[in-house]
């Protein structure tokens, strides 16, 4: 299976529902234009390191709806990205494309105290404890489109 960009989202302000788009402009070093974190105002926005962008294998919500029965869609993950066909941590590290944006995979981004009472799902801490995405650089203005392909960007072959 190709690895796509399947959903794209993002959040006005700290705490206001995920908003989905076909498509949404990456602004370099900084992060998604409109996104809380991109004005630096996200929850996390004071902590250390770069948000400019989250990741979230849509595999780890199909898993995560199993393991706990519950029904959880992948705008409630407050991740901005959705990705099908990758294994997120395998980019930490590493320089890679979405569409004609280059990023850097950075850390991981596990689910928060925050995010499991927002939902009000404690079991989520434990059930995306491994799988709860990453964040990424943006190292190049583009826009993203959900269709796009994602790929390494040193050895220009599909993830």
């Amino acid at each position: 299976m190709n690895a796509k960009l399947i959903e794209i989202y993002f959040a006005p302000a700290a705490g206001t529902p995920m908003q989905p788009v076909d498509a949404i402009r990456a602004l370099a070093h900084t992060g998604l234009e409109g996104d809380r974190y991109a004005r630096g105002a996200g929850t996390y926005s004071k902590f250390p390191g770069a948000h400019d962008v989250t990741l979230f294998e849509i595999e780890a919500t199909w898993d995560y709806c199993q393991f706990s029965g519950a029904n959880l869609h992948p705008s409630q993950v407050r991740r901005n990205l959705i990705t099908e066909g990758v294994r997120l941590d395998d980019l930490i590290g590493a320089t890679f494309t979405i569409g004609p944006v280059r990023l850097r995979g950075l850390r991981p981004c596990p689910p928060c105290l925050y995010l499991a009472q927002l939902l009000k799902l404690p079991e989520l801490l434990r059930g995306l404890a491994r799988s709860g995405g990453i964040y990424a650089e943006i190292l190049n203005e583009g826009v993203l489109s959900i269709g796009d392909d994602i790929a390494l960007a040193q050895a220009g072959e599909r993830v």
